[in-house]
């Protein structure tokens, strides 16, 4: 019905078109004249002049009239008192720091400390008091009741020609040590806790048995590794002190030194439980008094009454040496009454917490670092935190503040990295990223000296110890840092 049609093309012609024809045509100026002329100056004279020396020319002081520059000082000295008043209580130049172009790295490893014949898959805990460098040498991965070789080594980074392969003393242990503090007054006093739960005190100054108290295993001691030992003065007298220890067994137990027995006795203890977490961690079926993983312990610096305590739950506890919370379970053996020292619960980490420091410079403000890769700022007085810092390093272990700069904070992370973080830059970045292990091992403690806040020591799973020293511009402590990290703190609050 239907077929193709090709028809052929239709043209029409312009009837407007017309040819064009085309002609060139050009112009051009005239050529341009141009001349070239030079100038200078003909005659030119040099004169010099120089006096001769004459030998024979005597140099004398002149007069001055005593009385009359006498005067003229009592009368300008008053001006100048209050000009120099002035400036000591001018803030213009605070926080005004030089750094000359030629300045060394702010950051140095000073020692590198290794205990040769415990070298291998171990790790090191490292401490410092005055000027030593303390460490123990044992092991995190245990699956079951630890019986290899472990020991305690101390090096005195203030003598000369120290052996950086070799401790200065060693302690042979049973079992790992797991934690270390000296006695803050007696530096030959150092107490530890073990995995198998015992809690040691070591005299250093002895020269054959140097274990001068334990507390045993039984009853009374943890049922899981010690995690911290730390001295607190006694609460009736308080010239003495006595060793408080936390561990896997939720207990927080209070030891005085019996040198005589050379036994720790127990007399005051607590456990937290998990009635204290927040109701949003509290799971059906559990006991409210069943027992909470403690993980670490600091105190406030202000308030010696006051400790705070992280958890393998992710919570952070604030507690107080004179709570009498809920009684412990009648499953929990103690020969001392255990209650909760649970005053306030804080927003949970999503990952145990490996570490809390108090701030020295600020009542309020503390730090944690978790297995969440998180480091948080808290303020004690709010539930949640005020600053969150995530370097993307891995795990995070140890954190703690500066000693000497109020804004200056350090953790270490799974990687091998030592972290400074300086808050007062507005930036949440580090200021410095060090390599903390040769081998790119996780590094698992770190700690500032006390006395010496330039040096900070750190140690790795392998049993490397490394001691970095800060220099000046990371040190300096000025009221205006001091300001920032309260501002940051009550802004946060609010």
């Amino acid at each position: 019905m239907f077929t193709d049609e090709r028809l052929e093309p239709v043209e029409f012609k312009s009837c407007w078109k017309k040819e064009i024809y085309v002609s060139d045509a050009g112009a051009q100026t005239q050529d341009l004249q141009v001349k070239d002329a030079v100038c200078q100056s003909f005659y030119a004279n040099e004169v010099g002049t120089q006096t001769e020396r004459d030998s024979q020319i005597k140099l004398t002081l002149a007069k001055v009239d005593d009385e009359s520059l006498a005067a003229f000082l009592r009368s300008v000295e008053p001006l100048f008192t209050k000009c120099i008043k002035s400036n000591n209580k001018s803030r213009a130049f605070e926080g005004l720091e030089k750094h000359p172009e030629n300045e060394a790295a702010s950051v140095t490893c000073t020692h590198t400390l290794s205990y040769s014949e415990l070298n291998g898959e171990l790790v090191v805990l490292a401490g410092n008091d005055k000027f030593l460098d303390l460490s123990t040498f044992g092991r995190f991965d245990h699956e079951d009741w630890c019986t290899h070789k472990a020991a305690v080594g101390t090096w005195n980074l203030d003598r000369h020609g120290v052996k950086e392969d070799r401790p200065d003393s060693v302690i042979d242990s049973s079992c790992c040590v797991m934690c270390l503090q000296f006695h803050p007054e007696n530096p030959a006093w150092l107490a530890g806790g073990s995995f198998n739960g015992e809690v040691l005190l070591w005299d250093l100054s002895q020269e054959d048995d140097l274990l001068l108290a334990t507390s045993g295993i039984g009853d009374d001691a943890h049922r899981e590794p010690v995690v911290r030992v730390l001295w607190i003065t006694d609460t009736t007298k308080k010239t003495q002190l006595n060793i408080i220890s936390i561990g896997g067994d939720g207990k927080i137990l209070i030891w005085k030194v019996d040198q005589k027995k050379r036994k720790l006795r127990l007399i005051d203890g607590f456990v937290v439980m998990a009635q204290s977490l927040p109701p949003s961690m509290k799971v059906r079926g559990v006991r409210g008094d069943k027992e909470i993983s403690l993980t670490s312990i600091v105190f406030s610096h202000e308030d010696s009454d006051t400790f705070l305590v992280g958890s393998e739950s992710g919570c952070i506890f604030k507690c107080n040496i004179h709570a009498k919370g809920n009684p412990a379970g009648s499953h929990v053996a103690s020969s001392v009454p255990l209650r909760s020292p649970v005053t306030f619960t804080y927003h949970p980490h999503h990952g145990p917490v490996q570490s809390v420091d108090c701030s020295h410079y600020n009542r309020h403000a503390f730090l944690t670092s978790s297995m969440d890769q998180c480091l948080r700022v808290y303020n004690m007085l709010q539930a949640h935190p005020v600053l969150i810092i995530e370097p993307g390093e891995g795990y995070l272990f140890s954190c703690a503040w500066s000693p000497a700069s109020p804004t200056l904070l350090a953790t270490t992370t799974e990687s091998g990295y030592l972290l400074l973080y300086d808050l007062g830059s507005g930036k949440l970045v580090p200021i410095h990223r060090i390599e903390a292990s040769p081998s790119k091992q996780p590094v698992f403690t770190l700690q500032f000296n006390s006395k010496q806040s330039q040096l900070l020591a750190t140690g790795d799973g392998v049993g490397f110890i490394r001691v970095f020293t800060l220099s000046k511009d990371l040190l300096s402590s000025t009221s205006q840092k001091v300001e920032q990290l309260a501002n940051l703190i009550t802004m946060g609050a609010e």
